[in-house]
């Protein structure tokens, strides 16, 4: 049994940690700030986990429409996220040949060589260990669950997809609200891979993953607002963590969807996505006032950020296109680069697919 625990660990970790890690690769370079080992690993992970994110719900969706077996979405994402973690392979292979007659050593920024920053930071560290304790200790049951985790392990059990009602065990018709948003799916799928049941995945492990991956976006973000000075990022990133401990005001502002419902789609969208693009639109405008070239690989995450909107929420969908049609406008105009509305508007394109297809199926 305990050997059984440790191999459905190990396999959660690689498939939450090290896969995001490795398909994160093929970003390096796009983010500044981030020459230090640990805010170089940290933006792998979240691009990564943006990437895979997108992958599955380009994969999952269409298979729901068709209504096909879960398990044939398990062997198509196996295989696509394998062919991406060759192509990241191959592609670091290449950079350390191109860089093999320049190689340097990069050092850890001097974040913790001043006593008050270790303190600064082991007191991050303790509340952040509180949090994640205790979203692990005190989780309970909302009537979300009685859906979205119900569904995850019916998924995971039936082999069928939106096809039996959890609420009775009947069959039932397809709900597009549900349907074009799964990410109960994607638990179903960790749960399928692991071995773990997916009510377990769904109240401990997703929790200390995507917790952990909210305070890494808020310290990218952090490296951007101190242009990459680590004197002012540990106050930045306590007092974040405070907002988050006193921000239960209601039930519905984003610190409580964080730490009590991190395992539902709509806190994935409210306390990752949405970071994530805020990111985004602080690389970009660091970039046109620098002058510098934005890259295809900038592109390529910001689609696939607006992707992983769509698999958190429907709602998901709406809100990611007004945040880009905003944000990327007022982009457009203050700079006036108006080439950019082009590639704005193909990022776009996600939402309003499957705001379309919402439409359509209701």
């Amino acid at each position: 049994m305990l050997i059984q625990q440790i191999l459905q660990s190990c396999i959660l970790g690689i498939g939450m940690l090290g896969i995001p890690v490795l398909v994160g690769s093929l970003f390096d370079g796009l983010f500044s700030h981030v020459d230090a080992p640990l805010p170089r690993l940290l933006s792998r992970w979240i691009s990564g986990q943006m990437l895979l994110w997108a992958c599955f719900q380009s994969i999952c969706v269409p298979m729901i429409l068709r209504k096909l077996r879960f398990s044939k979405v398990v062997y198509v994402y196996c295989a696509l996220t394998a062919v991406l973690m060759l192509v990241a392979v191959g592609v670091m292979v290449k950079r350390k040949q191109q860089c093999r007659g320049s190689l340097r050593i990069v050092q850890e920024r001097t974040w913790l060589k001043k006593r008050r920053n270790r303190i600064l930071w082991g007191l991050f560290g303790a509340i952040l260990l509180f949090q994640l304790v205790q979203a692990i200790r005190l989780t309970y049951a909302d009537w979300d669950d009685a859906f979205y985790v119900a569904i995850s392990s019916i998924t995971a059990e039936s082999d069928s997809m939106y096809q039996i009602l959890p609420y009775t065990g009947g069959t039932t018709g397809l709900e597009a609200r549900h349907g074009l948003a799964p990410f109960p799916i994607w638990i179903a799928l960790l749960a399928k891979l692991s071995g773990v049941r997916a009510v377990s995945v769904a109240h401990v492990v997703v929790p200390v993953v995507l917790i952990a991956m909210t305070y890494g976006i808020y310290c990218l973000i952090g490296l951007y607002l101190y242009n990459g000075s680590g004197e002012k990022l540990p106050l930045f990133m306590i007092f974040t963590e405070l907002l988050v401990l006193f921000g239960n005001y209601s039930i519905y502002s984003a610190e409580n969807f964080m730490i009590a419902r991190s395992r539902q789609g709509k806190a994935a969208l409210g306390n990752i996505v949405v970071p994530v693009l805020f990111l985004l639109f602080l690389l970009l405008m660091e970039k046109i006032q620098l002058e510098k070239k934005i890259s295809l690989s900038y592109w390529c995450l910001l689609f696939a950020v607006m992707l992983s909107a769509c698999l958190c929420s429907t709602m998901g969908a709406v809100l990611a296109d007004l945040l880009l049609a905003v944000a990327g406008g007022c982009i457009v105009v203050g700079y006036r680069r108006w080439k950019l509305l082009l590639p704005l508007g193909v990022c776009c394109l996600p939402g309003g697919i499957f705001l379309l297809l919402y439409l359509v199926l209701r």
